[in-house]
């Protein structure tokens, strides 16, 4: 069972190289080793030596608390500095679906012809899997976001971490026959063990460079300005579809933000792709249907 839930499907092609553990990870086991050794021979000293390892675990779960560090392994913070990408700015949609927002948003995007990286929690893909694969039939990205999104996702041993994210794998990609490629953690929130299981199930961790706060923030202009303030090329800009937060008039803020973000980001001369998308060298297509596999937005 250990096994079955820590690696890809058997013969699948890898898409992410192996990059072995971070040095964090390896410095702080050396610590910990070093820390027992000295314990060992000189027992009197243990106050010192436990109050060593103790700043290490601040150390460490201090940088767990932190969403666009790359200290605990790799992350995508922006998007790679490739020249497909000089103009591109990716657009991510977190915790759906939702069968009330989702559609809206979906008809938004339509409208303005923008691709999107949904990343959806697995619980919520098996209770709405036609909505799912309406998301894929747009042209859109789905992406792993943990099966259950439990808060406390950040201080969970490697083997429930595995465990809850490859539950979303399977369902992901039985809903939309295809395997996710990028992870993101709850909240952004992770601990020490994290990247070597995202590497053992061939993902790459995607954070955000920018947020809108937008699950707690009622005002419209609010998040539409941090979202737009100090915008550039390669930026992965973060939204939500589920537990979005009410604007006065009862609708969700990000429904009111939407549109008026495309506007600005267009505005800046900037175009929008998935994550996907960003990942490959391909020269942009300027005409046909959108669909997974092309390169850019139409315009």
């Amino acid at each position: 069972m250990r096994q079955m839930i820590s690696r890809p499907p058997a013969g699948a092609p890898r898409r992410w190289p192996r990059t072995g553990y971070p040095p964090l990870y390896v410095a702080t086991f050396a610590w910990h080793a070093v820390a027992l050794a000295g314990w060992l021979l000189r027992a009197s000293a243990w106050p010192w030596w436990l109050a060593g390892v103790l700043a290490s675990h601040i150390v460490v779960v201090s940088i767990g608390l932190w969403p666009r560090s790359t200290l605990l392994g790799r992350n995508w913070t922006r998007l790679p500095d490739t020249p497909s990408n000089a103009d591109a700015v990716a657009l991510t949609i977190d915790d759906g679906p939702d069968p009330v927002v989702t559609p809206k948003i979906l008809d938004i995007l339509d409208r303005h012809r923008v691709r999107a990286t949904f990343f959806c929690i697995g619980r919520r893909a098996a209770e709405h899997p036609a909505l799912v694969r309406e998301i894929v039939a747009r042209g859109h990205a789905v992406e792993n976001h943990t099966h259950r999104h439990v808060h406390t996702f950040s201080v969970t041993w490697p083997f429930w971490l595995t465990k809850e994210i490859a539950a979303a794998q399977r369902t992901l990609e039985a809903v939309t026959g295809e395997r996710p490629m990028f992870f993101r953690a709850p909240a952004g929130l992770r601990n020490l063990f994290l990247d070597p299981v995202l590497q053992r199930l061939d993902l790459q961790l995607a954070a955000w460079t920018r947020r809108g706060f937008d699950t707690r923030e009622c005002d419209a202009d609010r998040v539409l300005e941090r979202l737009v303030n100090g915008l550039a090329a390669r930026d992965i800009l973060l939204i939500h579809d589920a537990g979005a937060a009410l604007t006065s008039a009862g609708e969700p803020v990000v429904l009111a933000v939407l549109p008026r973000l495309i506007e600005r980001v267009r505005s800046s001369g900037l175009r929008f792709v998935t994550l996907r998308d960003a990942r490959e060298e391909r020269a942009p297509s300027s005409s046909g249907r959108r669909t997974l596999s092309a390169r850019s937005e139409p315009l």
